[in-house]
């Protein structure tokens, strides 16, 4: 491919009751459903996700605190007893956490593996004259865009394995006890990966010389890769880019959200379920993306 290959080359249902105000949030269609998710003071029975739902109450400020007890009740509910959650979303601009749930479990992520991969193969690089560049790029296209497996278990081998991946993002901040990466593309369920490492690597290649290369990389809500199916005629159509993960019983989703209140967001979410469906898990997900698209800062 015209790129150096050896390692030190490239180195430089149920009901259930809820606290809180209305809060109910149109998710549009995504993977051919409609969803809702609603918190009242009331015992309630949670509406079919065909159903569509009202929109968010346009006259009410949607707080961090709002936001903290709209997820809560998502990954609290009784049809995810058995999941087991990793949640972290930060905003890039300033030192804060909008939300935090088991941000340091070590949960399979499926396909987001890739973004160790990709960020890795970018920083290694020590060619970067434009045609050999711009191979590597479509290469880290197709792996994250498209979800290609076999194209990233062959990234991996090229830059010199998981030791390689593990000494270059040491540089990036990320702790290489915080993960265990068996391949490059995320089919192993022997990988494990905290979502908060997941973020510190977004947050660290965000402001790297290769972010052009690795933001652009990345699907697009509604547009797209494996989201172009996702989030379209929401309000976040277009501005979520994010690498998917999907293993039966598992789902993932970990990237930038470009938020009109708080800039660009970094976010992990993971979900490992052995038994519930993948449309259940990624209308969760979901769910939660859009409930911090609407979240605004109540100073």
């Amino acid at each position: 491919m015209g790129l150096k290959t050896q390692p030190l080359g490239w180195l430089c249902g149920i009901t259930t009751t809820v606290t809180a105000t209305i809060v109910a949030v149109s998710i549009g269609n995504f993977n051919g459903h409609e969803g809702v998710f609603a918190q009242t003071t009331q015992k309630i029975a949670p509406p079919s996700p065909l159903v569509q739902p009202k929109a968010l109450r346009s006259t009410s400020q949607f707080c961090p605190g709002d936001l903290a007890l709209a997820i809560t009740s998502i990954v609290r509910s009784p049809k995810f007893e058995t999941a087991q959650w990793g949640i972290l979303i930060e905003p890039l601009a300033e030192p804060a956490t909008l939300y935090r749930y088991n941000p340091d479990a070590l949960l399979i992520p499926a396909s987001n593996v890739k973004l160790l991969t990709t960020a890795a193969a970018l920083r290694m690089v020590d060619d970067r004259t434009p045609k050999t560049f711009a191979t590597l790029e479509k290469w880290i296209q197709i792996v994250n865009r498209e979800s290609d497996n076999a194209s990233a278990d062959a990234l991996l081998r090229h830059i010199g394995g998981q030791n390689a991946v593990r000494r270059v993002l040491t540089s990036l901040g990320v702790n290489p006890a915080s993960y265990t990466q068996f391949d490059g593309s995320g089919l192993s369920r022997k990988n494990r990966v905290k979502p908060s490492t997941f973020v510190q690597l977004l947050k660290g290649m965000y402001t790297a010389d290769e972010n052009g290369v690795f933001y652009s990389s990345l699907p697009v809500a509604g547009v797209s890769g494996t989201l172009r199916n996702r989030f379209r005629k929401t309000p976040v159509e277009g501005k979520v880019h994010a690498k998917t993960g999907t293993l039966n019983g598992v789902r993932a989703l970990s990237g930038y959200l470009e938020a009109p209140n708080y800039g660009t967001i970094a976010f992990s979410i993971v979900v490992n379920q052995s038994e519930q469906s993948g449309d259940v898990l990624v209308q969760a997900i979901d769910q939660i993306v859009l409930q911090t698209a609407q979240v605004t800062r109540c100073d």
